[in-house]
């Protein structure tokens, strides 16, 4: 009885809890469709007339398109390059044990309880030629993934027997093939979790973003919809729909690779 009284106080919770989640959500998209002045109401009933319209304002109002294939390209490259390079460098730091890896190792977790500082960022930028430019964008947020990603990696490859990486090269591989060959494919779970957190992360940065440029062209969605909202304060309806826009690649991305998530940081979390 004890246990079945557990077992449904559990359900109770998770159910509560689910609600707390889905209910602004649900509220976002249902109000994305209505009129001005129901939108304004921010009720949860449904809309009286389903205005698909709304988006098409939203996006030819908004620059949404600019604002899109800006976000992607930042995230898209930033992850992909970043994901590629630590994994890497997280193998070299594992497999050759030496005192300059290990050092470099613990150095680069610094960077996990470290915040950002944008004006050291910035001024290095302008040094490197890099500021209020994309490439410059992408260099900083491939910079900031890389902590997590080393830590998440390396930790994952210690659980990798070391007899594979000498099976390749009796078989005669150099490093270049047994590492995308052998070791690549294990690390599937990792690299997708690292991937998925990462472009994450990235599409719903807005602070980096505007610090690091001043061109509309350059702004992604994130800069985007805190625009549209300076302009259109009283149309809540455009603004939902505006935030929906923004929020649909990431929760695309998401299910789509949300089954790796879980096996992806456990693995990362063997011990040495």
């Amino acid at each position: 009885m004890r246990r079945k009284i557990q077992a449904v106080l559990k359900q109770i919770i998770c159910i509560a809890m689910s609600i707390v989640v889905i209910a602004p959500f649900y509220m976002v998209f249902i109000n994305s469709f209505k009129t001005k002045t129901e939108a304004a109401r921010m009720s949860l009933s449904l809309p009286t007339e389903w205005l698909f319209s709304n988006y098409l304002e939203v996006i030819e109002k908004g620059r949404l398109v600019q604002g899109f294939v800006n976000s992607l390209t930042y995230a898209l490259v930033a992850t992909t390059v970043g994901v590629v390079s630590c994994a890497m460098g997280a193998f070299v730091m594992c497999r050759k044990r030496t005192k300059l890896n290990n050092f470099l190792y613990y150095f680069v977790l610094c960077g996990l309880f470290f915040p950002v500082n944008y004006v050291t960022l910035v001024k290095v930028l302008n040094v490197a030629g890099l500021a209020n430019t994309k490439l410059g964008i992408i260099v900083a947020f491939t910079s900031a993934m890389i902590p997590f990603c080393i830590f998440t990696i390396r930790n994952f490859i210690t659980s990798l027997p070391v007899e594979l990486d000498e099976a390749a090269v009796i078989d005669g591989a150099g490093p270049v093939t047994m590492f995308f060959k052998i070791i690549v494919p294990m690390l599937k779970p990792t690299l997708v979790t690292c991937f998925i957190l990462q472009f994450m992360g990235i599409w719903s940065d807005f602070l980096t973003p505007l610090y690091l440029s001043n061109k509309s062209s350059m702004f992604p969605m994130t800069i985007a919809v805190y625009q549209f909202f300076g302009k259109n304060k009283s149309y809540w309806n455009y603004i939902f729909a505006d935030i929906m826009l923004t929020c649909l690649p990431v929760v695309i991305v998401y299910l789509l690779g949300q089954r790796y998530i879980v096996g992806g940081m456990t693995s990362g979390a063997v011990k040495e």
